[in-house]
């Protein structure tokens, strides 16, 4: 029982790192056999979200799901996926956070690889499906608040990316008394204003060696 969950829970957050990516053209052509994934995942809150999520993604056409995609993670201002944003912003806090999660990451035996930052949402799902539970939950539950800012953005948009932060957040159960706090903080008052004249936000040790996406 306990290897079924472990397995069930890896395949969710599997399938959520993959959802929240660029739609090029390998996921696309991969997106049926990702759909039958969802399909297959027992009930539960976050596979019913993944497979309502699937069932848009299998139907649009690829130059909806770019511009849907663009629209609504690179130009939304609430629903970037770099978490550390939402309570750092651009501050030199920021690269000391960046720097631990990359150690946090080697730590495991799953060192960043590829050309995006530590806090890039994908990247940190695709930790927690091939950690162990613990660290899984560890990392994701730090940054509770920031994805619940970005599950709310994208219900007010009725973005179908809605579903797969529904999944997300219900792999992490309900908000901690802390967590809401946070959480009001960063409804009422957004990420900390950039410190004009510090240097760049991340040390030359988390940055990628091309350009990320923020």
């Amino acid at each position: 029982m306990r290897r079924h969950r472990q397995a069930e829970r890896t395949a969710i957050y599997k399938l959520c790192s993959l959802a929240l990516q660029y739609p090029d053209d390998q996921l696309i052509a991969g997106r049926h056999e990702l759909a039958a994934a969802a399909a297959e995942l027992a009930t539960g809150p976050a596979a019913a979200a993944l497979r309502r999520f699937f069932a848009w993604f299998v139907s649009a056409s690829p130059l909806e799901l770019a511009k849907r995609y663009v629209q609504t993670f690179d130009l939304g201002k609430r629903s970037a996926l770099y978490l550390t944003f939402y309570s750092l912003g651009d501050r030199r806090d920021r690269g000391l956070a960046l720097l631990r999660l990359k150690k946090l990451y080697r730590a495991a035996g799953l060192p960043l690889e590829g050309s995006e930052l530590p806090d890039y949402l994908p990247v940190m799902l695709e930790f927690a499906a091939a950690a162990t539970a613990e660290q899984g939950v560890l990392v994701l539950a730090e940054h509770r608040p920031a994805l619940e800012l970005i599950r709310r953005s994208l219900h007010e948009q009725q973005s179908p990316y809605a579903d797969v932060l529904d999944a997300v957040c219900a792999q992490s159960g309900r908000l901690s008394a802390a967590e809401r706090l946070g959480l009001e903080r960063l409804l009422a008052q957004g990420p900390p204003r950039e410190l004009v004249g510090l240097e760049p936000f991340a040390p030359p040790e988390v940055m990628p060696s091309t350009g990320a996406r923020r």
